[in-house]
């Protein structure tokens, strides 16, 4: 496999193994994939398996229960899969189309799971063979120095304006005790990562007022369901934090996510806030997984990683959001225009 060609499924199996999760020799790994996606989980665990031979189980989700589109019920997450987790792994991947309902049944039991055994966990939501071929096959050392920079600015930032053509224009105020993350395909025990990877994130502390347009895509089960949001934008009103008011042309994407920021007290709530670093990405490609890494801005409603921000705030809800093309102005310095860095 060392000599497989870039842009191809094998080649972006290779990165995941070799440079993002490192396996090496005797290790344990669990991999968690699911019936459209197992083709991509088995091209890593070709390469896993040359690796670390005989230390791979694969789980497919399927085997466990219904996935029903309205996830009534979601699938919960196995006591079989999490004990194989707890069993000496060191590594897991999750590789699989998301579903309804099953971030907070599966997913986040999953991920609690790999924190708590300290595993370098790969997460992979809703991949397929163009990320693979695209995303996963990007020069990840480039990534990592563009990254650091990214964190060098922001790191002490007091307050950060977004602007874009579309017309979102808001303030974020940062806690100068929350943490800003790394996300840039180095994946440690201390640090699981979603892949493709690529971004600087915190938790936003203050926006007092201000209008986030998303005319890219929405995260979740969303982007699987609506894609590229460039004809059908959502605008979300914020006050004092949260989404006061929500509008789309699509009514039945407008109803689903009004019911997704009604779950919990702070559902509606600004959550994540992150710089998007994968400066190998060319375009959108209506899969939230690898189109937040692309150079720009995203947040997330709800959940701002308080176990990795220092937030003090949770929720179940987290839903991102990519605006295309903005202006990045970091206590009242340009980072970046119209999508491009400055730096």
């Amino acid at each position: 496999m060392d000599t497989v060609k870039a842009g191809t499924i094998e080649y972006g199996a290779m990165q995941a193994v070799r440079n993002c999760v490192r396996v090496q020799a005797g290790e344990k790994v669990v991999v968690i994939t699911d019936r459209q996606t197992k083709h991509i989980a088995y091209a890593i665990h070709g390469y896993l398996n040359e690796v670390t031979p005989d230390n791979t189980k694969i789980f497919v989700m399927e085997d466990f229960g219904a996935r029903p589109d309205d996830g009534k019920p979601a699938l919960p997450f196995p006591k079989e899969i999490k004990d194989a987790m707890e069993d000496g792994a060191s590594v897991s991947f999750y590789c699989a189309r998301g579903k309804k309902g099953e971030l907070q049944s599966f997913r986040s039991p999953m991920i609690q799971t790999a924190e708590k055994m300290r595993l370098r966990h790969a997460h992979m939501p809703n991949i397929n063979d163009l990320l693979m071929k695209t995303g996963m096959a990007v020069d990840y050392s480039l990534v990592q120095d563009i990254s650091r920079k990214v964190l060098d600015i922001v790191k002490k930032a007091r307050m950060i304006r977004v602007t874009s053509p579309a017309g979102t224009d808001f303030t974020t105020e940062f806690h100068p005790d929350w943490k800003w993350m790394v996300s840039d395909g180095y994946i440690t025990a201390e640090k699981w990562s979603n892949l493709p990877d690529g971004e600087v994130f915190t938790c936003a502390y203050k926006i007092a007022e201000g209008k986030i347009v998303i005319d890219g895509v929405l995260g979740d089960y969303f982007c699987e369901q609506y894609g590229v949001l460039d004809s059908t934008p959502v605008t979300l009103d914020i006050k004092e934090g949260r989404v006061v008011a929500s509008k789309c042309d699509n009514a039945e994407l407008l109803k689903d996510l009004q019911g997704y920021m009604s779950q919990d007290e702070n559902a509606n709530r600004i959550g994540e806030f992150a710089i998007g670093t994968n400066v190998g990405l060319t375009s959108l490609v209506g899969n939230l997984l690898q189109d937040e890494k692309f150079p720009g801005i995203h947040i997330a409603v709800g959940h701002g990683y308080p176990e990795k921000t220092g937030s003090d705030w949770a929720s179940e809800a987290h839903v991102d959001g990519v605006m295309r093309d903005p202006d990045i102005i970091v206590d009242g310095k340009t980072i970046m225009k119209a999508g491009r860095f400055l730096i």
